[in-house]
């Protein structure tokens, strides 16, 4: 009869660990499925579950602060008719738990059975910490992270002695390594979620700050302007009023002055051009570049040795008209600026390859010194500072070929010619239209 008694104790026993078991499989199944914007309330659930599973009276999470040295209540479950103590236990001196911290630390339990049978070691002692909240008896489990104790799992009996066993125990530490794991994906989230903010708040500064700065860039280029057309305007005046008492020697300051003036225009245009490329709010439409280069050369002052030609039927692109009238506009300019024969050529055309067109600018002037290659687009990079140029014009056509994804390289020989090429992305819809 006694040996049946112990049977059917036994298999108590064994059926009690298979539903905590199965418990802590549902807990840890909640956990993984669940919303962790839901995560406290998660963590409240599970403290009940295993609370009320185990018997218990109060179950709670601590954290602690071995910075300050304490150790603070983050969760509490209490059962009814119990009084909480979440509030009353922060920022508890560990010093208070000395037993207790050692245990953890040896990633051990802290098991007090019976809370009586403590030796009575003062106000600050143990028992003294545990009796004033109603606890009989307790089970402290670590929790640690990456092999750092963060804190502990508890539970109080208040209105009766408990005990666990050892597989009662190490269900408990695995209850303990989930919500290590929960909250650690709770700090993850929310460390991302905080980045997340602070990198849209950065991007709306930062588009803020570029709007400001476009705005400034138009006002201080038509403040400067402004009184650059006066002195332009009113030294050309004073040398046509004086042009037959001035003689050659007293003329030459003055032009300097025009010559100057010109070149600070082109350079505050240049300035303004750069700033505004990326920032260029217009619809995207569907460009003729054969067009487009017809309204490039007349606003192009062309001298008479210089001839250009243009292939036909050159693509269309998708784009801003505007930005691409710069590209060529520039170019042009560029290989203008550098002829030296008495019948200059600058050829316009393009190459049509499998993923892009590869379009040119080709001229015969007086060729670049292939050590200046990775320099002349660089912005205010001139070859020679005799001219008016701002040294703005390349490194304008370079930002808007980058700014469509796009190459830009220059093939060239001294005394014999320069040819810049640049790349752009064919538009499949637009070769579909085709």
């Amino acid at each position: 009869m006694e040996s049946n008694v112990n049977q059917i104790e036994k298999d108590n026993i064994i059926q009690k660990q298979l539903r905590f078991q199965e418990l802590l499989i549902s807990i840890s199944t909640t956990y993984i499925n669940a919303n962790l914007s839901h995560v406290d309330q998660l963590i409240k659930t599970s403290l009940k579950q295993i609370g009320e599973f185990v018997e218990v009276d109060r179950s709670y999470i601590f954290s602690y602060d071995f910075v300050n040295n304490t150790t603070s209540n983050t969760y509490e479950w209490c059962a009814e008719g119990i009084e909480p103590e979440i509030e009353n236990l922060q920022n508890i001196p560990i010093d208070y738990i000395p037993q207790w911290l050692e245990a953890h630390r040896n990633g051990k339990a802290f098991y007090v059975e019976d809370v009586s049978l403590l030796p009575d070691d003062g106000e600050q002692g143990l028992r003294a910490v545990l009796e004033p909240q109603g606890i009989k008896s307790l089970i402290a489990i670590p929790k640690i992270k990456n092999d750092e104790l963060i804190g502990f799992v508890g539970f109080d009996a208040v209105t009766k002695k408990n005990t666990y066993n050892d597989n009662e125990q190490d269900i408990l530490f695995v209850y303990a390594n989930m919500l290590v794991n929960v909250i650690q994906r709770k700090e993850n989230e929310e460390r991302i979620k905080a980045q997340e903010a602070k990198k849209e708040e950065l991007l709306q500064n930062l588009s803020k700050q570029n709007q400001e700065l476009n705005e400034y860039a138009h006002v201080v280029s038509h403040d400067l302007k402004a009184p650059l057309i006066n002195i332009h305007t009113l030294v050309g005046w004073f040398m046509e009023d004086h042009k037959d008492i001035l003689d050659d020697q007293a003329m030459k300051p003055l032009h300097q002055v025009l010559f100057n003036v010109e070149k600070m225009d082109y350079l505050i245009k240049g300035i303004l051009d750069y700033s505004t490329i990326d920032k260029l709010e217009s619809e995207v439409t569907l460009i003729n570049f054969n067009t487009i280069l017809d309204e490039v050369l007349q606003t192009q002052l062309i001298p008479s040795h210089v001839k250009i030609t243009v292939q036909d039927q050159l693509p269309s692109i998708s784009g801003n008209a505007w930005r691409y009238k710069q590209v060529f506009q520039n170019l042009i300019q560029n290989a203008i600026k550098y002829s030296d024969k008495d019948q200059s050529i600058i050829d316009v055309g393009y190459t049509e390859k499998p993923e892009h067109y590869e379009f040119y600018v080709k001229d015969n002037g007086v060729g670049i010194n292939p050590n200046y290659f990775d320099k002349i687009f660089k912005i205010f990079t001139k070859l020679e500072s005799t001219g008016s140029s701002s040294g703005v014009g390349l490194s304008i056509v370079k930002k808007i070929i980058t700014y469509y994804n796009g190459t830009i390289w220059v093939e060239s020989e001294e005394g014999v010619g320069t040819t810049f090429y640049f790349t752009l992305s064919k538009d499949e819809d637009i070769n579909a239209a085709k």
